[in-house]
């Protein structure tokens, strides 16, 4: 299950994913018998490790634009810490905590019969997801392997450009799941529309915080902090761990807390001039900070728990402890990776 989450919920909002997968758990718990606990913890642990570290998703992709992270290293070191992170947060704090908790599945709905020979293939769906992350990865090895200002340079520089690669992804999607399934370009334009919708909140909320953010930047509070953070003598690592759980623990948004702790940070970390490699590891340490600690000032906590039928203690529990372990285990590799790239 947390491999399914984590794969699946690499091209969609978090939302999304578990709307689209939790049924899969219902499934599985109704044939077997089994406890609810053990497969959702692990559902939700890969959908949540996607949506931490993984480009495409939302916050790993603003993390690494406003940090100035190299992108190859972000995708090689978010992979390093989500799926670790999955592993322990979800199997492994899965098992141990159904039995102490346990939840069973809600009874079974009607579905509607589906023609399965006009769904897209495992292979197709599959390389849709991988199809953004393949050009952004030859866009940074071609940086390597090229010299600058050529034809090829160029060309691999526009592809593995973020933008360009998950535009051109939608348009094969479009292709391949659209017209090839029949589609009409009414259909196509009610589907991409529809889409819009959850993409609006998030862009609210991406704005609020880059609002808040630049507030903290114009009014000088991110020198007062780095002064404060070089009288400490915190590791720049750790600090952006603790900034960021703070904020996601006062306000309950992930988003706005990676972009929060970015504004704060940023004036501490320029004039260090840290290569592109080494911001990519601080952008994994704020991810991770910015999950830790879920409680009810966060969607994904009210999420988990209508789904799943558990009391505000049962998520306490559950979701919320296994947050904090997915979080802490994706920083504490960013920190290494931090450590080891200096």
């Amino acid at each position: 299950m947390g491999i399914a989450g984590l794969i699946c919920a690499l091209p969609l909002f978090f939302e999304v994913a578990v709307v689209l997968l939790i049924s899969i758990a219902f499934a599985v718990a109704r044939r077997t018998g089994g406890n609810l606990v053990k497969l959702v913890i692990p559902l939700f642990a890969g959908v949540a490790a996607a949506a931490a570290f993984l480009l495409p998703g939302p916050a790993p992709m603003l993390l690494a634009s406003q940090m100035h992270a190299d992108f190859g290293w972000m995708i090689l070191l978010g992979l390093c810490a989500a799926i670790p992170g999955m592993l322990i947060a979800g199997p492994l704090f899965g098992n141990f905590i159904g039995n102490h908790v346990s939840f069973s599945a809600p009874p079974e709905d009607h579905q509607p019969d589906v023609d399965e020979s006009k769904l897209p293939s495992f292979g197709f769906s599959l390389s849709l997801i991988l199809f953004p992350l393949v050009l952004v990865g030859l866009k940074t090895i071609g940086a390597r392997f090229t010299t600058e200002g050529t034809t090829l340079y160029e060309w691999l520089e526009f592809i593995g450009h973020p933008f360009t690669a998950i535009l051109l992804a939608l348009l094969v999607a479009i292709y391949g799941l659209a017209y090839r399934q029949g589609m009409d370009k009414e259909r196509v334009m009610q589907v991409c529309g529809s889409a819009l919708q959850p993409a609006g909140i998030i862009l609210l909320v991406i704005g609020a915080g880059g609002v808040f953010k630049q507030v903290l930047v114009d009014s000088g509070v991110g020198p007062v902090l780095g002064n404060a953070l070089t009288g400490a003598g915190l590791p720049i690592a750790l600090a952006c761990f603790i900034l960021s759980g703070a904020v996601r623990v006062i306000q309950g948004s992930a988003t706005v807390a990676c972009l929060t702790t970015v504004g704060l940070i940023m004036p501490v970390i320029e004039p260090l001039h840290y290569s592109g490699a080494q911001l990519a590891a601080l952008s994994i340490c704020i991810g991770g900070g910015s999950i830790i600690i879920s409680h009810v000032n966060d969607a994904g906590f009210w999420l988990f728990g209508r789904f799943t039928g558990a009391s505000e203690a049962e998520t306490l529990k559950t979701w919320t402890l296994m947050e904090t372990i997915l979080g802490t285990t994706g920083a504490v590799v960013g920190m290494i990776a931090f450590e080891l790239l200096s």
